[in-house]
């Protein structure tokens, strides 16, 4: 059975900026999410790419935080690829908080 968005995004919400103990879904991190048939000859299953961006360009986890999520979606079935595409614009901003988020932060 073909993934959904909603299961990618569930599973992204347990990779983390280290720096900010929030999830990277709730920080609004993650601009879009494409699920297409892989495109592996030999392999049955699908690709997934996402396009997210941190607070910052500067941000030294950028590596880590990509390679976590790598991680965590070739966990799901069926995932033959991963591809994490950052992205700068729009550039982040606070008002891309979930309200779970914003009560984590204690920002209300």
């Amino acid at each position: 059975m073909p993934l959904t968005n909603d299961e990618i995004l569930t599973a992204l919400k347990e990779c983390y900026d280290p720096e900010i103990p929030v999830n990277i879904v709730d920080l609004g991190l993650v601009y879009n999410v494409r699920i297409k048939p892989t495109e592996v000859p030999s392999a049955t299953g699908e690709d997934i790419e996402v396009d997210m961006t941190l607070t910052s360009p500067g941000c030294p986890s950028h590596t880590d935080i990509s390679q976590s999520v790598q991680r965590r979606l070739f966990q799901l079935p069926g995932v033959v690829n991963v591809k994490v595409e950052m992205i700068w614009e729009p550039a982040w901003s606070p008002e891309r908080l979930s309200p779970e988020a914003r009560k984590q932060l204690g920002i209300e």
